[in-house]
């Protein structure tokens, strides 16, 4: 069983691996906390109990808000030309009995939750660092109380996607990633390197329509709809007529099965100036690196298998 901490920006993206998540018989959830990205904190809630309402979990999972703003500068606004106008790819979806939390802040819930599990909790990031960053910054001894941390974000040898360099999760809040590699904590960077060679076709989503389970219809369907928007925009950024990258899902996946991946471990560092750098990760590989810590990279993927494990969840009885 691997116990998770989420932190998400809930898109369409991260929307398929939280029902990946909770579909899964061997994860438990046992925090969700949000941040602004594809959406604003408040919108990125909303759509993660709607989400945890379609999925037909029993279980109700703590949802908290968390920053809407990075740790310096502002936020740049929503990605409505990738996620729709909702986060969700313009659908729908019905509110049901969920509700999500604003009387904690999400630092003070990361930390709470870390004291409730010491040493049994997965982090898994699906967006910026804020909130892990600011949880580090007030409570320094929480990383001793984290068991490991997979991050989406970054790219080692792939070129960035808001820079020649960066990726979005990184580049939208360089300080919170950097500070997070200083900890020591051991940490698992899902990155373009790896989401850009694993595509999720129009051919798995029927084949997923197909063999579903009648539990799960409904969180399919959802996928099918969401996703027409979302590979829309993917054609616009990534000139693929008919998928898109896996991006948050292959993190989600990469921290049940982390064989899926192959890591290479390496001293980095985020750069946080800069014209054309700022949101860079720079690693190196030198006899005598820069100060830093050991973050683990993952540069190759079984991307057949990473597929074929994100839809087997949807038609397990």
């Amino acid at each position: 069983m691997v116990k998770m901490l989420i932190d998400v920006d809930t898109g369409v993206d991260d929307s398929i691996a939280l029902l990946y998540a909770l579909n899964h018989p061997e994860v438990e959830i046992v925090g969700i906390t949000t941040g602004c990205g594809n959406v604003d904190a408040v919108q990125a809630a909303e759509n993660t109990v709607r989400i945890i309402e379609l999925s037909n979990t029993k279980k109700e999972i703590p949802v908290v808000v968390g920053a809407n703003q990075p740790l310096n500068g502002t936020w740049e606004g929503p990605v409505a030309w990738i996620h729709g106008e909702n986060g969700v790819g313009n659908v729908l979806l019905e509110k049901g009995n969920f509700s999500y939390r604003t009387d904690i802040k999400a630092e003070d819930f990361l930390y709470e939750m870390l004291q409730k599990y010491p040493q049994e909790l997965t982090i898994v990031t699906l967006g910026r660092l804020t909130n892990i960053a600011m949880m580090v910054q007030k409570y320094p001894e929480s990383t001793k109380l984290v068991k490991n941390l997979v991050m989406m974000g970054g790219t080692v040898n792939a070129p960035g996607n808001v820079s020649p360099v960066a990726e979005a999760n990184i580049a939208g809040d360089p300080e919170a990633c950097d500070q997070v590699f200083l900890t020591g904590m051991d940490i698992t960077v899902v990155g373009l390197d790896v989401t850009l060679k694993t595509r999720l076709r129009k051919k798995h989503v029927e084949q997923m329509e197909t063999y579903c389970s009648e539990r799960c219809k409904p969180a399919v369907q959802y996928m099918k709809k969401a996703l027409e928007y979302y590979m829309n925009g993917s054609r616009v950024q990534n000139y693929t007529p008919d998928n898109c990258p896996l991006h948050d899902p292959l993190a989600m996946v990469a921290a049940v099965v982390p064989s899926i991946v192959k890591i290479q471990k390496r001293k980095a560092r985020v750069e946080c100036s800069g014209t054309y750098c700022r949101g860079m990760i720079v690693t190196d590989l030198r006899e005598k690196p820069i100060e830093a810590e050991y973050i683990s990279f993952a540069l190759e993927v079984d991307a057949e298998r990473a597929i074929n494990e994100l839809m087997s969840v949807f038609w397990r009885e």
